[in-house]
C-alpha cells in the first residue's frame, strides 16, 4: 500500500501566510525521509487559514528542496486557468525534475462571487471541466492545439490524476485518468462511485486500468483522545467556514474545547470531527486495512492536519511505520 501526503499550506492563529508555505516545504523534507510515496500541494484563494494559492509555484519549491519523493498538485484547479498554461508550467516542473512530477486536476472554482471576478471566471466554467481536461491532454501528449504546441511538456512523462466526487469520477474514466477521492457525504457512496468508476474505465495513454487514491485525514498518537485531538483544530475551522464562509487560521485544540459555540457550531463541530480514521497505531492499522479491503484502494492519500507542527510528524511518523510506503 502506497502512502501520500496532501499538505494544505494551514495558516496557525498569530503565525504568517509566508510561515506556512516555508513549514510546507520542511514537512516534505520530513516526510521524504519517512518513505512517504507523494507529497502534493493544493490551491486555495483568499482564505485566510490556508496559504497555498499557487501550487505550481509551490511545488517547485517543494521539489527544489527534495531529491526522491514524487511532488505535484491535489489538485490545479483547472476552470481557473487557461489549459495552455497549465501544460506549460507541468512542462517546466517535469524538465526541471525529471520522472518525480504528478499533475492533479480538479474541476472547482473560486469559493465566491468576489474571488471569481478576480480569476476573470464564473461558475459556468466548471461545466467545460470535460473540454478544458481533453485540451491540457492534448498539450501534455505532445499534440497540437489549433497549432499550439505547450513545448516544455511534450516528450515528457507527467501522469495526470482527477480529483473528483460524484458524477466527476465518471470523467476519470471516461479520460482514463486515475481518481483521486474522499469520503465527501459518506463511505458507501463513496464505494459505489469507486466501483462505477472501475466499470466505466476506458484504458487510455495515462493509464491501461482504474486506478483509485483514496484520499482520507488520518490521526496517529499514543492515545486514542489524543489522537482525536489533532483533528480539533480543523474541525472547528471547517465548523466556523459553515457558519460565516471564511476558513479561518487554525486554533489549539485547548483553545478550540474551551471556546463557547452556539448550538448550529457546535452540531458543525461535531460533524465535522466525523470521518475521520484517528487512534492508536494498533487501532490505525485495523481500520486502514478494513478501509482498504472495502474500497480495494491502490493508495491512500493522507490529508491530517495538526495545529502542532511536531505532533503531525509524529502522526506521519507513526503512520509511516504501520505499512510499507512507496
Amino acid at each position: 500500500m502506497r502512502l501520500s501526503v496532501l499538505d494544505r499550506s494551514h495558516v496557525g492563529r498569530g503565525l504568517s501566510p509566508q510561515q506556512a508555505l516555508r513549514d510546507t516545504v520542511r514537512f516534505a523534507q520530513q516526510v521524504e525521509d519517512l518513505g512517504y510515496h507523494r507529497f502534493w500541494v493544493a490551491e486555495h484563494h483568499s482564505v485566510p487559514g490556508v496559504a497555498g494559492a499557487a501550487p505550481t509555484v509551490l511545488a517547485a519549491a517543494v521539489a527544489a528542496a527534495t531529491s526522491r519523493i514524487r511532488v505535484g498538485t491535489g489538485g490545479v484547479m483547472l476552470p481557473n486557468h487557461q489549459p495552455l498554461v497549465v501544460a506549460e508550467q507541468f512542462g517546466v516542473l517535469g524538465s526541471l525534475f525529471p520522472d518525480r512530477i504528478d499533475v492533479g486536476l480538479g474541476r472547482s472554482v473560486g469559493f465566491t462571487d468576489g474571488i471569481r471576478r478576480a480569476l476573470g471566471r464564473g461558475k459556468e466554467d466548471a461545466d467545460r471541466f470535460g473540454e478544458q481536461l481533453a485540451e491540457l491532454l492534448t498539450y501534455l501528449d505532445g499534440r497540437q492545439s489549433a497549432g499550439v504546441h505547450a513545448v516544455p511538456a511534450e516528450g515528457l512523462d507527467l501522469p495526470v490524476f482527477l480529483l473528483a466526487t460524484g458524477s466527476g469520477a465518471s470523467t476519470a474514466a471516461e479520460f482514463g485518468l486515475p481518481l483521486v477521492i474522499a469520503a465527501a457525504h459518506g463511505d458507501d457512496r463513496m464505494i459505489r462511485t469507486i466501483e462505477q468508476y472501475r466499470a466505466d474505465f476506458r484504458p487510455s495513454a495515462q493509464a491501461s486500468e482504474p486506478y483509485v487514491v483514496l484520499a482520507r485525514s488520518i490521526a496517529v498518537a499514543g492515545s486514542t483522545e489524543r489522537a482525536e485531538r489533532l483533528l480539533v483544530p480543523e474541525a472547528w475551522a471547517t465548523a466556523y467556514s459553515r457558519t460565516h464562509g471564511e476558513f479561518p487560521p487554525l486554533e489549539s485544540p485547548e483553545q478550540v474545547l474551551a471556546r463557547e459555540m452556539s448550538d448550529r457550531q457546535r452540531a458543525q463541530f461535531e460533524r465535522a470531527l466525523r470521518g475521520h480514521l484517528f487512534g492508536t497505531p494498533d487501532e490505525v492499522a485495523a481500520g486502514l486495512a478494513e478501509l482498504v479491503a472495502r474500497t480495494g484502494a491502490d493508495e491512500v492519500l493522507v490529508t491530517t492536519t495538526a495545529h502542532d507542527p511536531a505532533d503531525r510528524l509524529d502522526s506521519y511518523r507513526l503512520l509511516s511505520e504501520l505499512s510499507p510506503a512507496g
